[in-house]
């Protein structure tokens, strides 16, 4: 097994793995990027984020997308949107890689924060991340605006049509 930077022709295999969390966190429909969306996006002449892939026997098992972003109280951060191991291979030690991995761009990066988003119900994951040293903020919570709901505040606050 190996970890690599993830490249345009691993795509496909990106978006089956984004398609199976989809799937293990009850919202198989909520995908609507493309393999073309994540080539254009990830290796574009201007980048949004980088991607990690976990490969054994030429196949892609496992996954680490992340984007950098910019804390106003500390400085330079990488997110961490999704680490994910296909469910035939969880187990293996494939997901501990993909995160030591994280935490070798974390450093070499000079980054004050690595972080990321797990569901409250998801105990595996919480667990492994707790044994790997991570701390779970539970005064935070996530506050999103949906494309609809964009579109909602921009007509009823920004008078925008």
């Amino acid at each position: 097994m190996i970890i690599r930077k993830g490249t345009p022709q691993d795509m496909n295999a990106v978006l089956e793995l984004i398609q199976e969390l989809a799937h293990f966190e009850k919202e198989p429909e909520a995908v609507e990027i493309t393999a073309e969306d994540l080539i254009q996006d990830g290796f574009g002449e201007h980048p949004l984020f980088g991607v990690f892939v976990a490969e054994n026997n030429n196949t892609i098992v496992g996954m680490a997308l992340y984007y950098f972003k910019y804390s106003t109280w500390k400085g330079k951060s990488i997110h961490l949107e999704d680490l994910i191991v296909t469910a035939s291979e969880r187990g293996n030690g494939i997901g501990q890689k993909l995160l030591e991995q994280m935490v070798l761009l974390a450093q070499q990066e000079q980054v004050k924060r690595l972080e990321w988003n797990v569901l409250d119900w998801n105990t595996a994951a919480i667990d492994f991340y707790v044994q790997s040293g991570a701390e779970i903020l539970k005064e935070w919570q996530l506050v999103r605006l949906d494309e609809s709901r964009i579109i909602n505040f921009a007509k009823k606050k920004i008078k925008l049509k």
